[in-house]
C-alpha cells in the first residue's frame, strides 16, 4: 500500500469537516507568488468597459504596435484555453474503467500519469485522483475561491464558484448531491475534499452497469463534468 492509499484509508483523518487526504501545502495556498491574495471572482453583472479593462485593451494595442507580441498571439492563447474541456478528464476516466493497470497508475501516481496523457496541471499544481465506490463518495469543493482542474474539466461552472455551493458542500453535501440527482445509500460514506491553488482533484465516478463490452470512446460519453467533481453520477446508458 503506498502513502496516498494509506492516507485515504485512515479512519481518523477528518479535519475541519473535510476528508483529510494528507496533502500539505508548501506555502499560503490562497496567495499568489507575489504575496497578493489569490482571487477568483465569481459571476458578475455585465458592466460598461471599466478603467482596468480599457487600460488592458490600450496596452494590448500598444504591444502589438511595438511588435512585442503578434497580432494574433492573444487569440492563440484564448484558443488554447478553449481546448480545456470536460472530455479531457472523461478520456482518463474511461481509460481507468477499461484498463486496470492504467487505473492503478492514475490513482497512485496521478500527476505523472495526467502529464503523460498530455494534460499539464495549471500553475504546476499537484493533483490527487479519487475513486468513488458503493462504500465511499468523494465530492470536491474550493471553499475560499474556485480552484479547479481546468485542463481536465474546462472552466469551472458558475455554481462551483458560488458562495452557496462552497458553504453547503461542507455542511450538507448529501443535500447538494440530491439536487444534482444523486441519491446515496445511507451506508455510503461521504468525503468532502477542499481544493486550493496548489492542489486539484479529479474524481473517478462509479462505472454504470451494462457497459462491460463498451469501448473507451463509448465509455467517455457517459462521463459528465459533474460526476468528476463528485456531485453527480456518470450518465446511465440510454439517457441524455
Amino acid at each position: 500500500m503506498d502513502d496516498q492509499e494509506s492516507y485515504l484509508m485512515s479512519e481518523d483523518k477528518d479535519r475541519d469537516g473535510f476528508f483529510d487526504t494528507g496533502w500539505r501545502p508548501s506555502r499560503d495556498v490562497h496567495r499568489d507568488e507575489d504575496g497578493r491574495p489569490h482571487d477568483h471572482p465569481g459571476v458578475r453583472e455585465d458592466v460598461v468597459l471599466g478603467v482596468r479593462a480599457s487600460r488592458a485593451l490600450a496596452m494590448h494595442e500598444l504591444l502589438v504596435e511595438k511588435g512585442v507580441i503578434g497580432e494574433g498571439e492573444v487569440d492563440e492563447v484564448i484558443e488554447a484555453w478553449s481546448k480545456r474541456v470536460p472530455s479531457n478528464g472523461a478520456t482518463l476516466v474511461a481509460k481507468a474503467w477499461s484498463d486496470p493497470e492504467f487505473r492503478t497508475r492514475l490513482l497512485e501516481h496521478p500527476k505523472e500519469t495526467v502529464i503523460e496523457s498530455g494534460f499539464v496541471p495549471e500553475h504546476g499544481a499537484d493533483i490527487i485522483v479519487l475513486e468513488n465506490t458503493p462504500e465511499v463518495q468523494h465530492m470536491v469543493v474550493c471553499t475560499l475561491c474556485s480552484c479547479y482542474p481546468t485542463q481536465l474539466l474546462g472552466p469551472p461552472p458558475d455554481w462551483y464558484k458560488s458562495f452557496s455551493y462552497r458553504s453547503r458542500a461542507v455542511t450538507e453535501p448529501r443535500a447538494v448531491m440530491s439536487e444534482f440527482g444523486l441519491e446515496l445509500d445511507e451506508e455510503t460514506e461521504v468525503r468532502v475534499v477542499d481544493s486550493n491553488s496548489e492542489l486539484r482533484f479529479l474524481v473517478i465516478p462509479r462505472r454504470p452497469d451494462g457497459t462491460d463490452n463498451w469501448s473507451e470512446e463509448q465509455l467517455a460519453t457517459l462521463v459528465n463534468r459533474n460526476s468528476m467533481i463528485g456531485v453527480a453520477a456518470a450518465t446511465e446508458p440510454g439517457t441524455d
